[in-house]
């Protein structure tokens, strides 16, 4: 057997473009492969200023496409719903070359100390899948600072009182005030509550090359006019290709993890289409397979990689692949004020508390708040308007031109316990454009996350009318299925085979050189963002697999 790479990686997003450098710049063959286009803002970003992941029924400006890449999502009762990237309960991802770093907002939070030890510190509730890491904040700390100082995060080291200990501030100050971190101040004063500036992966200043962030408002959801956002895309992978050792493979599908007569990992098969569309597979082998193509993707690989040693799956002979699925709910406060509290200059998100994320009466976790990116006007009258206005007519547009400027907004990730009934399958009918099973969805997370989400639905209302607010309103969460761009969980790292699907180093028990490499590692997900340590495993992991090559 030919070996063409020392590692093949599947999927060029938050993590994967980390390991390509890595192991790139210590000397080893890399191959990158991303089913979606490499862009950037000059090629598509200027002619697209409505199509957005917060805006879905319009599709998206990354892909994947909307037709030929469904999903099958079952619900409550049972039924069946096949449905396309744009619509509800698809939990889409972006597809593009740096994955969601292309086009998120880049709130760049470490996890909480105790976000490791969530199980410890709460207790198992009875019928979730809460578990400890096997691994602690100590052991990330030094990576959550490579990966601040690496890709390049802006903040104030010493702003929050709540979180764990660093090593070194962030390499750059944080983000100025605006009109609404002003008004929460005074409000979060009132309350007692402590508060900062978040921390961005934005440059505050101009930064290798690239020019700091020049406040446009076209911040989450797209990508950036002056390059000024950090993510892998324009930080590791110019990197990995500088070394001349990592080839980047775009617009192609991985069908299966290659493997030999005898189960074991040797390559992937790709799937590639001539001029006149017709498909063809073509076997590439390397030493090392890495999979990082989000949580949901990443588990539906190896369960479409079967072998007689393991019939069910890669890694699956305990039925633990695709398990765990989790994202994050995010109860959201919307509040009116009597005089303009926002000037759509962006990144637009500015004040925060972590006071409510641990040590709360009554609750698992609870979750970190602050104000949001700046919010088109089209996303305010599609999700944000009070519910009893119409959306429609005389009134929708009067409340619109006349509150647009004076509504701020509250919101924070609370922690999810995890359920292992909510899971990622392989369905047995529907297939995508490729011949491929595709994904079937299913579960609920704990009902203990609900309870968490209204007792920070409530903090959210009394900081937001503590603040001058003369209106507040926001919605309930519900028990549902939840993943999303911020998806994890279903290939959770762990200490025992029975439990978990890899090892602390995201190994997959059973295989030597087939390693997972994103969220879907992640045990529990937080009451934070989770991109910084996405970021911050995939350094520690790839060094360690670079000393083993």
């Amino acid at each position: 057997m030919k070996i063409d790479y020392d590692a093949i990686i599947v999927g060029a997003g938050a993590a994967g473009n980390i390991a390509a450098a890595v192991l790139a710049e210590a000397g080893k063959r890399i191959l990158l492969i991303e089913r979606g286009k490499r862009r950037t803002y000059a090629e598509d970003g200027h002619r697209d200023h409505l199509r957005n992941h917060r805006l879905q029924a319009y599709g998206f400006n990354t892909g994947p496409e909307i037709d030929g890449n469904p999903r099958v999502f079952i619900d409550q009762q049972g039924g069946r719903h096949i449905v396309k990237p744009h619509q509800d309960n698809y939990h889409v991802n972006a597809a593009v070359v740096g994955g969601g770093t292309f086009v998120y907002g880049g709130l760049a939070w470490r996890f909480h100390p105790k976000d490791f030890r969530m199980a410890s510190t709460y207790g198992r509730p009875e019928g979730s899948s809460l578990v400890d890491w096997p691994i602690s904040y100590g052991n990330l700390e030094p990576w959550y600072g490579k990966a601040e100082h690496e890709i390049g995060v802006s903040g104030d080291g010493n702003g929050d009182r709540n979180s764990g200990p660093r090593g070194r501030d962030y390499p750059m100050p944080p983000v100025a005030d605006n009109p609404t971190s002003a008004h929460l101040r005074a409000g979060a004063s009132a309350l007692g509550l402590s508060t900062f500036t978040p921390p961005l992966l934005v440059n505050t200043v101009p930064r290798a090359g690239r020019g700091a962030c020049i406040h446009c408002g076209s911040c989450v959801g797209f990508p950036c006019p002056s390059n000024g956002k950090n993510g892998t895309q324009n930080t590791m992978l110019p990197r990995a290709l500088a070394t001349g050792l990592c080839d980047l493979l775009t617009e192609t599908v991985v069908e299966q993890v290659a493997t030999d007569d005898r189960g074991n990992v040797i390559g992937v098969d790709i799937l590639e289409a001539d001029a006149a569309g017709q498909l063809t597979r073509r076997r590439i082998c390397s030493r090392i397979v890495i999979l990082s193509a989000g949580a949901i993707e990443t588990a539906r690989l190896m369960l479409l990689t079967r072998t007689e040693r393991e019939p069910n799956g890669l890694g699956n002979n305990r039925d633990q692949v695709g398990r765990n699925l989790q994202g994050h709910y995010y109860p959201t406060v919307f509040g009116l004020f009597e005089e303009p509290v926002q000037d759509s200059k962006g990144p637009g998100v500015s004040i925060a508390t972590t006071d409510y994320n641990h040590g709360n009466d009554g609750v698992i976790g609870g979750a970190m708040l602050a104000d949001d990116f700046v919010m088109l006007p089209i996303i305010l009258w599609k999700s944000g308007l009070p519910d009893d206005l119409p959306r429609y007519g005389l009134a929708a547009k009067h409340f619109m031109r006349d509150n647009f400027t004076r509504i701020a907004q509250i919101k924070g990730p609370v922690h999810e316990i995890p359920s292992a009934d909510c899971r990622v399958r392989l369905d047995p009918e529907v297939r995508d454009k490729y011949g491929r099973s595709v994904a079937q969805l299913s579960g609920m997370t704990h009902p203990e996350t609900v309870r968490t989400a209204d007792y920070i639905l409530d903090k959210a209302d009394a900081w937001m009318r503590a603040s001058g607010a003369v209106r507040t309103w926001g919605r309930k969460q519900t028990l549902r299925l939840s993943a999303g761009q911020h998806q994890a969980g279903t290939c959770r790292m762990g200490e025992t085979p029975e439990t978990s699907v890899t090892d602390s180093f995201g190994k997959v028990w059973g295989h030597d050189n087939l390693y997972v490499c994103d969220a879907s590692l992640h045990p529990t997900n937080g009451g934070y963002n989770p991109v910084l340590t996405v970021m911050a495993l995939a350094f520690r992991n790839a060094e360690r697999i670079a000393n083993l090559l």
